[in-house]
């Protein structure tokens, strides 16, 4: 009996969220929350504990806070949220500066100031109450990740260079001087854009990351920038966003955002509003074959689906579903709140055989498989990969155009041209050439296994940039 110590992890935001508690005591603590946040409820019912507290690190970009969600749910715990830095927040929240301090039996659990990510970023040091001086743990929010750093550049240029300084003497005044046996506990895993190329393992020590973590090993503040500038993946279109919903206090729901079923013709009717998006999670194979006209592919079968889903549709329209099979909707439901989409006009019950049998217009995607694309001479070649992996090899002759700046950068492509999409697999490019078909493009295609074919087949790389 004592410490309960649990992390939950969300795919498609590669987020980590945390229960710190006491059984003995019955208390536990949430940090940094998800808003599907069942998960918390059931695991803190397992553990017999009550959730008392509920802390943030910082104000997040990536995904929608759960904490007020949480805080409605359980009912009298408290928010905690640092206001260092100048951060505001319109929603009840308790202030928290560093250096205070919170007990979960035997469990301390003190505010470490750790600005760099954000003005506001915290992180949550653990230790045993009878031996305070000598923590165990640290809950590293965005500060800190497994063999990466958070990203300094989200507010803008203007804060960037501050940010980055901050982030600099945060990595070196407070990380670098705790033990090498200190684990950290990170907010993020390999996948999110919250930090360049994060490590795949969920936690990690300050002696490994001492070892083998370039931004702890860079002593030049000016070595120390450029690395952190070269090293940024593109900036999520949704983050700014997201930034705000938070602060504000994101939308209490009480339960899964509402989606209801549509038979044919009523999803037909609002399909065809311009006040609405149609969102298609089949498989590229599946959606190239046949699908409602104008509708956007960003398959279901992969968590990125919540990316994706952040980065390119409007959260001002409600979304209609269109779905592989009608018993996944809970699944896709939840990917696309956590990165804020709560408004649904509804799902296509029976999926796209009930569309077909019912004698509505189908709009096809052809497939090009790479043995052709090397043959065609006459077809643009659209690389939407990231600029890193572009830059680290392409297919001769292909342009670039990364696909969460596509829809700024259409006007570059020739209309009256064929166009081939490829990404890594195809996913991305399945994704590229829906935009492209509802923006008006009639020639497009997209590449199934895409740069992975290609270069399974074989076929010459270009290395330049």
């Amino acid at each position: 009996m004592g410490l309960v110590f649990n992390s939950f992890f969300a795919e498609g935001i590669s987020q980590l969220s945390y229960l710190v508690g006491d059984d003995s005591e019955g208390t536990a603590a949430i940090i940094d929350p998800r808003p599907d946040v069942d998960v918390y409820l059931q695991e803190a019912q397992r553990r017999e504990v009550s959730i008392t507290h509920i802390f943030e690190t910082h104000i997040h970009a990536d995904f929608m806070s759960g904490s007020r969600e949480l805080a409605e749910r359980v009912g009298g715990a408290k928010i905690y949220c640092s206001h260092e830095g100048g951060a505001e927040y319109d929603f009840e929240q308790e202030g928290i500066r560093s250096g205070d301090e919170f007990t979960f039996g035997d469990t301390l659990l003190k505010v470490q100031r750790t600005p760099g990510h954000t003005p506001e970023h915290v992180a949550y040091v653990l230790a045993e109450k009878d031996r305070a001086e000598r923590p165990w743990g640290t809950l590293t929010g965005d500060s800190l990740f497994v063999g990466s750093a958070g990203r300094p550049d989200l507010l803008g240029e203007g804060a960037t260079e501050e940010l980055t300084e901050q982030l600099f003497h945060t990595l070196r005044d407070f990380y670098l001087r705790l033990d090498d046996g200190h684990i950290i506990y990170p907010c993020h895993g390999a996948g999110s854009a919250c930090g360049a190329d994060i490590g795949d393992r969920p936690m990690s020590t300050i002696g490994y990351e001492r070892r083998f973590n370039q931004f702890l090993a860079i002593d030049d503040f000016e070595q120390f920038k450029k690395f952190v500038q070269q090293g940024a993946p593109p900036v999520p279109a949704h983050y700014p966003r997201l930034k705000k919903v938070n602060a504000a206090g994101p939308p209490l729901i009480g339960h899964l955002p509402a989606c209801p079923g549509l038979p044919v013709g009523a999803f037909r009717q609002q399909a065809e509003s311009d006040s609405v998006q149609v969102l298609d999670v089949r498989s590229m194979l599946a959606f190239g074959g046949g699908h409602v006209p104008g509708a956007i592919n960003i398959g279901g079968t992969r968590p990125e689906l919540s990316v994706w889903a952040g980065d390119l549709l409007d959260p001002d329209k409600p979304i209609l579903l269109i779905l592989e099979e009608d018993f996944q909707l809970p699944r896709i439901i939840t990917l696309l709140w956590r990165t804020g989409f709560t408004n649904f006009g509804g799902y296509l019950v029976g999926g796209m055989k009930m569309w077909q049998n019912a004698g509505l217009p189908l709009k096809k995607l052809p497939q090009m498989p790479v043995q052709e694309l090397k043959e065609d001479h006459n077809t643009q070649r659209l690389d939407v990969r990231s600029p890193s992996e572009w830059q680290e090899g392409h297919i001769p002759g292909a342009v670039h155009h990364f696909v969460g700046n596509l829809r700024d950068q259409m006007p570059d492509l020739d209309r009256t041209q064929p166009v081939a999409t490829y990404c890594a697999s195809g996913y991305r490019a399945s994704l590229a050439a829906s935009l492209l078909q509802r923006a008006g493009f009639e020639k497009v295609h997209n590449v199934p296994g895409s740069w992975k074919a290609w270069t399974s087949a074989g076929y010459p790389v270009d290395n330049g940039g």
